[in-house]
């Protein structure tokens, strides 16, 4: 990847289009938001593939975040939390619990970030 200074952040081309980071929400996607954003998603597209396999059917996942940041500490990422709501019908809720352990220690960004910042899964079923 390469990053290019812009006025205000910087900006980088992949595949998919042009990508727009800064500190200042006016110039582009902030830091943090990608942090969190990386975590939900990779989390997301782990648990659907887990529930996949095990032949658990799901109409939609969505994901709500939230975290805590230190501002004594360079204001710094210490916790996020991930919450599944996840539409189905029929779902069990252990067989649900089970997959989003499973998908706490398959996901690439969650194990890149741990224990430096504490992440928190909890889910309902819709």
């Amino acid at each position: 990847m390469e990053f290019k200074m812009k006025e205000g952040g910087f900006t980088a081309d992949f595949p998919f289009g042009e990508l727009h980071i800064s500190g200042d929400e006016a110039h582009g996607f902030r830091p943090y938001q990608l942090l969190v954003s990386s975590i939900a998603v990779c989390s997301g597209g782990v648990l659907r593939k887990i529930l996949a396999k095990q032949r658990i059917h799901i109409e939609d996942i969505t994901i709500q975040t939230d975290m805590v940041r230190n501002p004594g500490e360079a204001d710094r990422v210490e916790q996020i939390t991930l919450h599944f709501i996840i539409k189905g019908k029929e779902l069990k809720k252990e067989k649900v619990r089970k997959a989003v352990e499973l998908t706490r220690k398959n996901c690439s960004m969650v194990q890149s970030v741990l224990p430096a910042i504490e992440i928190k899964e909890t889910f309902e079923l819709q």
